[in-house]
């Protein structure tokens, strides 16, 4: 039998991809792309397509995973996504997944991938890892995420803002990742949890693509109009 592999794509840079990721989409008969609704590009497609070997031809399927909460309608769309994906490794081809970043971190391929062990244990799956945003973004800006004994948080979309000002208490740096629409609602409670104004406050959207915006300021330096409202988007504020 064919195998599966996830490849993670990174930031959006194609040259950011590792070879094996680049070798196991150019051997693809059938690449799996995630999009958000019917009809809307892949990010992870748009990212790796100069990379696919057209003489291959592999057919392109997008897999659509709504930006929804109900946890019935996210249930079933894992079950019939991971159901097409295993249908096309059991017609003997050679499958690759496609997730922006990294496959292990707030991706989709989480929870397809639970979905396959527990209803397709025959199927080889191969993960191959990808860069993701805060590391390309703190090479962008010159930036050390963390140094000798200090501690970070990574902080996804949908803050629980109670939840956000315990954990900046406790750590040197806050890196909040995806909705840039959420950002403003933290500067203040960061500030009520002992980050100073002097501290580096730096903001980016649509990192490693043509339409990369970056900011590096201080904490103090922040207005509204600093804010992105693109859901790519990342925010690191390191305290001073």
């Amino acid at each position: 039998m064919a195998e599966l592999t996830c490849v993670g794509c990174g930031p959006g840079d194609p040259e950011l991809l590792t070879v094996k990721a680049v070798k196991a989409i150019q051997n693809a008969d059938v690449i799996m792309c995630p999009t958000s609704k019917e009809g809307k590009d892949s990010i992870a497609y748009s990212i790796v397509s100069s990379l696919v070997d057209p003489s291959k031809k592999p057919e392109v399927v997008n897999l659509v995973f709504p930006m929804v909460k109900d946890k019935d309608i996210l249930e079933d769309t894992w079950e019939k996504n991971a159901q097409i994906i295993a249908e096309a490794v059991r017609k003997d081809k050679n499958v690759v997944y496609l997730t922006v970043g990294d496959p292990s971190l707030y991706s989709t391929w989480i929870y397809v991938n639970r979905e396959l062990k527990i209803k397709y244990p025959d199927i080889k799956i191969t993960i191959i890892p990808g860069i993701v945003s805060m590391f390309a973004f703190a090479s962008k800006v010159g930036i050390s995420i963390a140094e000798g004994d200090e501690t970070m948080a990574v902080i996804p979309a949908c803050y629980d803002l109670a939840r956000v000002k315990e954990t900046a208490k406790n750590c040197d740096t806050m890196i909040f990742l995806k909705d840039g629409r959420y950002f403003d609602q933290v500067i203040s409670l960061l500030k009520e949890a002992g980050f100073p104004n002097s501290s580096l406050f730096a903001i980016a959207q649509d990192v490693g693509t043509d339409q990369e915006i970056v900011k590096k300021l201080t904490l103090g330096e922040v207005t509204k109009d600093t804010f992105t409202n693109k859901y790519f988007s990342i925010m690191v504020v390191k305290r001073a």
